[in-house]
Order: C-alpha cells, then sequence, then structure tokens
C-alpha cells in the first residue's frame, strides 16, 4: 500500500520490494477464511506517493508498474484526449506543465483561504481558484475544454491509477487497503483521502500515521526486545513538505506511541526553494532572463535544483548546467555545499523545535532515548543530520530504508487487519495528536438561572487519546438538542476550530414536563476521524413484580435519581465501558433479603430506543457529490481505456507494415510470387502513409479493419511458411509412432505373447494404412512449388499419429492375465503343550496377571485359550 528530496512534480512513488525471505518466520498465510487468500493492496500517501504492496502468501511483494519501475509519479496530466496518470503523465509533464497536476497533498481538504495553501500555490505551475464551498478547485484543459477538479476528485484518479496497476500484477479484483497519511491531517483532510479512496472503488481498512507505519515496520522484526523495560526510539521523518517526529516505546511485542510532533512546512522542498530563488536571481542578472515568467522554464530550473541537491547531499561542491532554459540561452551555475548551508540557515534553525516539543509531550529526556532512526528524503541532508546528533547526543541510525519503510508498516498493519493472514502478535497503541471537545448549548433551566451565553464544552478525546476510542456522554433534554465536534486548541492546525455538528432527535420524554435521559455516543475511529456515533434513549419505569419466599436482590444503586428533580448536572462523560444504564459501578453488591409471605414489590426497568442523529461536516463532501465523482471517474476511465486500445490498434498496424516488409524480402520470399510481393508491398507503402497523413487520427474501429485488410493478404503466405517449417518435426514424429507400434506387433517378445494375433495383424494394417497415407502426401507435396497453398498439413499429421496411438495403445498395452491360484490345505488348530510337573494350570492360576505381558496386554495365548470353546 520516497540526500535529496524525491517528491517534487517529477518524483516516484516507492514500490518496496519486500521479498519472502526477507521476511520474519511468523508472517504467514493462515488460510483460516478463504482457500484463495484475498490480497490487500497498501497505498502509502505520506510524500505526495502512493506506494503499492501487497501482502499475500508468505510475505509482502512490491507491485511494479507498467514500466517494471518500483517508482511511480503520483501526478495526473491532463490531455485532448486523455488523462496520463503515473509514469505517463510524466513522460508528457514537460510539454504540458499547465495542465499537469502534482502535490495533491499540499491541497487536499484545505480550505482556499488557508496562509500555507496560498504559499504553496505560488510554486505551482497550474491554476488553482477557489470554488464556491470556499475550497480550491484545479482548473486543466481535458478534451479540449477548460475543467475544474477537487483535490479529492484528482487524488481519486492517483488511487485508481495505484489500484489499476495492483489489479494486473495480481489478476484479480483489488477493494481493500491502508493509506499512510501524515500525523498533522486534520478531521477533513481524512475524511477527504477517505472520499477518494471512495472515488477509486478501494475500501481502506485503515488511515494509518506514517511515523506510526515506520515504527511498526521497525519494532515487529525486533527478537530482542525487552519484557518489562520500555526501550524509547524517536522516529524523524524529513520527507519533500514537512517534518514529522515520534516517540515511540517498545516491549515485547507491542508498540506504544508517546507523543507527536510536526512541522508542516518544513522539507526537502524548502531546501529546493532555497537553491532556485538563489539561481533565478543569479540567471537574472547574469543572463538578463526571468524564469518567473516562463512556466516551462521554472519547472526544468527546479528539477535541476533538485539534482543539484542530491549532488551536494554527497560531494562539497556542485555544478548547474542547463541547455535553452529561456529565449535559447545556455545557462551555467555553480555552488558549495558551505553556500548552501548559509542560504539555508533559517530552515536548520527550525529543525530542533519539533524534536523539543516531542520530548516534552513525552515526558523524557535525551538520555531516556535509546536510538534516533531518520528517515524521508530530506534526512539525506548533512546538515540536518549534523543537528540531530548535537540534539541527542548520539548518531541517527539508518537501520531503514528511509523510502520505503512507511509502506512496510503500512503492509503489516493491512497483513494485520487482515483476516486471511496470520502474523505475529504485536499490539500498536496508537494516540491521536489533537484534542477534541464536544459543545453544546446548555439545558433551559440553566438559562433561567441567569447563564446568558449558556454555552457549554467538554474534551472528550484529549491530545494522546488512544486510537481507536469510545466516550459516552449522557443528556438531560425535553426536546431535540445539537452537539458540536471541534478542535480544542487549533494554534497548531490553522484550520477552522469547528468540525461537523449533530442534530440528536426528535424525541419526546414519557412524562410531560420532564427531561429525558439521552446517552450519546462519540468515536474516534481507526482512521482518526471524530463522529457522534449514535443516541439512545433511556426510560425508567416501575412495574410490579411478585416475590415468593427466596432470595431476592434489591438494587441499591442511587444513580438513577429522579430527572425531573433537578438536582442532576446537565451532562456526565463517561468511558463507553460503562454500565448500559449510565451510571458507573460503584462496588457495591446488591442485598439480599428473604420474605416469608407474597408481596408485590415495585422494581424499575430500564427501556432504551435509539434516537435519530443527523450529521453535518462542514467542508467535506456530500455523499450525492462523491457518487457523482465516483461515475465522473468511471466516465474517464473508460475513455483513458478506450484511447489506450486506438492507440495499441494504430501501433498494431504499423508494427505489421515494418514487420511484413521486412519478412517478404527475407524468410517468406519464396513463399510468395512475385506479383502477389510487390502488390502486397505497395500496399504496406499506402498503408504507411496513410498513417502519418489520414490516418494520424483514426477510430480504434477504422485500424481494426485496416489491419484485417492487410492480414487478408499476408496470413496465407506466413502459413505456408509455417507449415513448411513445421512439416518436418511432424513426419518425424509420425513415422516414429508407426515404428514403434509395427516393431511392438512383429516382435517374439514375451512380453506380447498373450495379445491374439489378430489384433496384432490389426495393429500392423493400421501402421501400414498411415505410412501410406504419409508417402502419398508427401510425394504430392513435394510436387507444389513453395508458393502454391499445401496439401499436407503439419495439422493433419499430428492428428493421424494421435489416431493411430488411439487405436494401437489399447491393444499393445493390454496387461497379462493373472495366474490362476493354487487351493491352499486347512491350518490344523494349534495343540495345547502339556504340562510340566510341578507347574500350575493355565485355566486355575489365582494370580490375576498370570496371563499379562510385561507391558500389560493380554498374553495372545492366553486370550486363544481362554476364548476356545470344548468340543
Amino acid at each position: 500500500m520516497i540526500s535529496y528530496d524525491p517528491i517534487s512534480i517529477f518524483n516516484d512513488v516507492q514500490h518496496i520490494d519486500v521479498h519472502s525471505s526477507a521476511l520474519p518466520k511468523y508472517l504467514e498465510n493462515s488460510k483460516v477464511f478463504s482457500l484463495t487468500p484475498q490480497p490487500y493492496s497498501i497505498f502509502v500517501f505520506p510524500r505526495l506517493i502512493p506506494v503499492r504492496q501487497i501482502a499475500r502468501q508468505r510475505g509482502i511483494d512490491v507491485v511494479l508498474n507498467d514500466e517494471s519501475k518500483r517508482e511511480t509519479p503520483a501526478l495526473v496530466c491532463f490531455g485532448d484526449k486523455q488523462r496520463f496518470l503515473g509514469t505517463a503523465g510524466a513522460a508528457t509533464s514537460m510539454m504540458n506543465p499547465k495542465n499537469t497536476i502534482s502535490q495533491i497533498k499540499r491541497l487536499i481538504g484545505r480550505p482556499f483561504s488557508d496562509p500555507e495553501l496560498q504559499q504553496d500555490l505560488k510554486a505551482l505551475p497550474f491554476s488553482v481558484t477557489e470554488g464556491p464551498d470556499g475550497f480550491p478547485l484545479i482548473n486543466a484543459r481535458y478534451l479540449g475544454e477548460t475543467k475544474s477538479f477537487t483535490p479529492t476528485q484528482v487524488m481519486g484518479m492517483v488511487f485508481s491509477n495505484m489500484k489499476t496497476i495492483a489489479e494486473k500484477n495480481l489478476n484479480a479484483a483489488v477493494v481493500d487497503c491502508c493509506i499512510g497519511v501524515p500525523i498533522y491531517f486534520t478531521d477533513l483532510q481524512r475524511r477527504a483521502v477517505m472520499d477518494a479512496a471512495t472515488i477509486a472503488g478501494l475500501h481502506p481498512l485503515r488511515l494509518m500515521h506514517e511515523t506510526t507505519a515506520t515504527a511498526l515496520a521497525y519494532g515487529i522484526y525486533k527478537t530482542d526486545l525487552p519484557e518489562n523495560e520500555q526501550l524509547n526510539v524517536a522516529f524523524i521523518d524529513i520527507g519533500h513538505a514537512s517534518m514529522q517526529v515520534c516517540i515511540a516505546g517498545f516491549k515485547k511485542g507491542q508498540l506504544k506511541v508517546l507523543a507527536h510532533s510536526f512541522d508542516r512546512c518544513l522539507g526537502g522542498r524548502d531546501f529546493d526553494e532555497v537553491l532556485f530563488q538563489h539561481f533565478a536571481e543569479k540567471f537574472k542578472a547574469d543572463y538578463k532572463i526571468d524564469v518567473f515568467q516562463n512556466a516551462r522554464a521554472c519547472l526544468r530550473l527546479r528539477a535541476a535544483c533538485e539534482k543539484l541537491k542530491k549532488v551536494l547531499s554527497a560531494n562539497p561542491e556542485a555544478p548547474m548546467n542547463i541547455e535553452c532554459l529561456m529565449d535559447d540561452k545556455d545557462v551555467r551555475g555553480f555552488i558549495k555545499r558551505d553556500e548552501f548551508e548559509q542560504i539555508s540557515a533559517p530552515i536548520f534553525e527550525r529543525v530542533k523545535k519539533p524534536l523539543e516539543k516531542a520530548l516534552s509531550e513525552a515526558q523524557l529526556t535525551v538520555d531516556n532515548i535509546y536510538a534516533v532512526e531518520v528517515v524521508g528524503s530530506g534526512s539525506r541532508v548533512p546538515a540536518v543530520i549534523k543537528i540531530l546528533t548535537e540534539f541527542f547526543g548520539k548518531e541517527p541510525r539508518r537501520t531503514m530504508n528511509a523510502s520505503e519503510c512507511v509502506s512496510k508498516g503500512c503492509a503489516l498493519e493491512c497483513a494485520i487487519l487482515s483476516p486471511t493472514f496470520k502474523v505475529k502478535e504485536f499490539t500498536v497503541q496508537e494516540s491521536f495528536p489533537f484534542s477534541i471537545a464536544l459543545t453544546w448549548q446548555g439545558s433551559s433551566q440553566e438559562s433561567q438561572n441567569g447563564n446568558v451565553e449558556n454555552q457549554q464544552s467538554t474534551i472528550v478525546f484529549p491530545k494522546g487519546n488512544p486510537i481507536p476510542s469510545v466516550k459516552a456522554l449522557t443528556f438531560y433534554r425535553a426536546g431535540t438538542f445539537t452537539v458540536d465536534v471541534q478542535y480544542a486548541d487549533v494554534s497548531e492546525l490553522q484550520a477552522p476550530a469547528k468540525i461537523s455538528t449533530y442534530t440528536i432527535g426528535p424525541f419526546q420524554a414519557t412524562t410531560k414536563g420532564e427531561r429525558a435521559k439521552v446517552k450519546v455516543k462519540a468515536r474516534l475511529n481507526l482512521h482518526g476521524i471524530v463522529s457522534v456515533e449514535s443516541a439512545q434513549l433511556i426510560e425508567e419505569e416501575e412495574v410490579e413484580v411478585p416475590v415468593t419466599k427466596e432470595a431476592t436482590k434489591m438494587d441499591t444503586d442511587k444513580a438513577t435519581a429522579d430527572v425531573a428533580s433537578g438536582n442532576e448536572t446537565d451532562v456526565n462523560m463517561q468511558d463507553a465501558n460503562v454500565a448500559e444504564n449510565g451510571a458507573t459501578d460503584t462496588g457495591d453488591n446488591p442485598v439480599q433479603m428473604e420474605t416469608d409471605t407474597k408481596v408485590e414489590a415495585p422494581k424499575k426497568k430500564v427501556k432504551k430506543s435509539n434516537i435519530p442523529v443527523s450529521e453535518v461536516v462542514y467542508g467535506a463532501m456530500l455523499a450525492t457529490d462523491v457518487q457523482k465523482a465516483v461515475e465522473k471517474e468511471f466516465e474517464m476511465a473508460l475513455q483513458d481505456r478506450v484511447m489506450e486500445e486506438t492507440k495499441d490498434k494504430k501501433n498494431a498496424v504499423e508494427a505489421y507494415v515494418y514487420d511484413m516488409r521486412n519478412k517478404l524480402h527475407d524468410k517468406l520470399q519464396e513463399f510468395v510470387t512475385d506479383s502477389d510481393r510487390e502488390a502486397l508491398i505497395g500496399k504496406l507503402q499506402e498503408t504507411e502513409d496513410w498513417l502519418y497523413e489520414d490516418g494520424e487520427d483514426e477510430t480504434k474501429g477504422v485500424y481494426v479493419a485496416k489491419l484485417d485488410e492487410l492480414k487478408k493478404q499476408g496470413d496465407p503466405i506466413e502459413q505456408r511458411y509455417k507449415e513448411h517449417s513445421e512439416r518436418g518435426s511432424a513426419v518425424e514424429q509420425l513415422f516414429g509412432v508407426i515404428n514403434a507400434y509395427r516393431q511392438a506387433a512383429a516382435s517374439g517378445d514375451s512380453k506380447y505373447e498373450h495379445i491374439d494375433l489378430n489384433e496384432k495383424q490389426k495393429v500392423l494394417n493400421d501402421c501400414s494404412e498411415a505410412e501410406n497415407w504419409l508417402r502419398e502426401k508427401t510425394q504430392q507435396q513435394e510436387s507444389l512449388p513453395k508458393h502454391a497453398d499445401p496439401v499436407l498439413l503439419s495439422s493433419d499429421i499430428k492428428r493421424k499419429a494421435e489416431a493411430l496411438d488411439r487405436g494401437c495403445r489399447p491393444i499393445m498395452s493390454k496387461p497379462k492375465p493373472a495366474p490362476p491360484k493354487a487351493a491352499s490345505p486347512p491350518e490344523a488348530p494349534p495343540s495345547p503343550a502339556p504340562a510340566q510337573e510341578g507347574e500350575p494350570q493355565a485355566t486355575t492360576s489365582p494370580d490375576p496377571n498370570a496371563n499379562v505381558d510385561s507391558n500389560g496386554n493380554p498374553d495372545e495365548a492366553a486370550v486363544a485359550m481362554e476364548t476356545e470353546k470344548p468340543e
């Protein structure tokens, strides 16, 4: 299910090659629920780069794309006739930069007014405008028209491409997957990723944090983790556009995330931007060109700066040379690593802040950190490693593949969640990086007491809350009310505080004038998405229950007080594992009492009924919009498929023209007359001219008809050559069958003496008939020229050999009859041995173990003696 940053417009999707032999022995297919394991795809969405892995059979396999590469660009290029996805899009991106959409991760689920988004848009070559809902719309020329797409739709296109590649590799449908996302993704961004997966026809089992996936890939392979003492490891992921830090504690079979921290705008692209700005100003001064005025020049310069950064990661200096960058001018540049670090100093100063915050939230010091693992492409910059070394006081490790560890962790998590795979028990205790609060309007009674604002709030999922989690809240209301889900602290998010609003109701209390007791459940699911899951109306009524003389339990719990008294608080919050009646368990046992007479005792009965809950998520796609996007994706995929098939047929016509023309002058020359050859060559030349003129842009059906027309003339020639090439081996095969059965039938071997002479004669006659047929047909064929249609086909010869074998094999392989068995004389019954003098008789032995062997089993002779009947 990436020294440099591989996630610019041209960067590729990492396809992790994890071979079965490299996996631990505990990851194996259990085949519990199905005979054929269902494959699971893993798409890692962290660095703008979806990574495809397949969990199946004995391990995790890489899924290569159509070019047999491990990496596939995460971009979409819109054309006049179709879309170009992945590697095809990268091939056309340079010529069509304004319609090549990349870096979708920075756009998805963010308002257009977001300051960070506005900063990101300055570096993008394509057009992004504000939509009617306040969120960005991506504009591109598609099918000859300017069309707008949401970032969620474009991400759905990327996922759809990944799904197609995985299905081609598996020859099976792929639905379930695990998608990796950054820890700083908001609730809205996570919902947008889920919608994008739905558009692509995928069903994510989990949205997993990148750093947690990295920690899982690190810990599950460790065999020396301590039993009791916790081993703390810091994971620093510096990717294309962001820096993420995770501190995790490991024990044997357990991973617990202690703290998260991040900087959404600190990554490898920032170093690229520093170099880009440096050389843009330099070229403006030296060559009098302004690359900011040319989108294609900007694109080429950014690509060159990215390559330059790679070189500086391993070398103290690096040159830059770009031909015809702009206005037909070749440019040259040069920079040393010291100069690069100097102009990048403001970026390096921001590296320490997430590290300090993570340690503080984990309540640890650098002395408590066992190891530091660095991953991500941006971590290859030497100055970054130097800062990490100075901060932690130890050299960062690179025991994990910096570009592939996230997808490996997602693959393992997908296998853990799948019922088809048996994986070593390894618990992952994830933590939520934000605090989520629920707010609501207070009860009407509180308003009457002078509370004007009457707004109440409580944090239901504090920062660091385990994922998943369910919390239950109890409200006392007389009618429909609303609950808002919002962030308790938006200082780190740059996002609106309010997430969603839930309307609970309608419902009605049993007794007029009283407030009903309503239990509301809020869920933080595996994807890190918060929602109000359900609401129940709790009603209690007294019923008369006859009690007989026996121990009768009387409930002494006082938690269910009369709600009409007004003494209760407006809302009580508790974990979802509390008692079903909403009251916590006090630990008191019910009192037992006995009655001598039959009485009518009152007893409270709890009645629960579900209350409707309606949801409004601010900024999220409506279900109807998602369905429309699914249908639109299907239409575009169909258009892409038709165009690809059309190009395949056109290429097939062109390939046939070149191939047949060469063959007519080579191996097919003897199998066609001169006049027919010249006519066909002329037809081929005419078709070639048509392909590059009138036939440049035709439909699939036209190319199919043109190819059939050529094959109508060329196939008979190729068939004659094919028959000539295969006829010799077919003749040898038939002669071999004839000689084998003839020798067997005519031989005096003893193993055939049981076969009737008439049957042997039939075999000889069949062999002679087949031989005569072959000789006659061979003579006819040899009298014909090679360019004439053959009268002796290799298929006829093979059928003749098969028919001869079917007729002769049952006769010559007939087994010899078994000789009759001689009657054996009946065996006489054994006579008992005479007893020796002084030896006790077996039938009168008082010892109960006398007829038992050393193992405690009855002696065979004793058994026979005891079961023998006297005559």
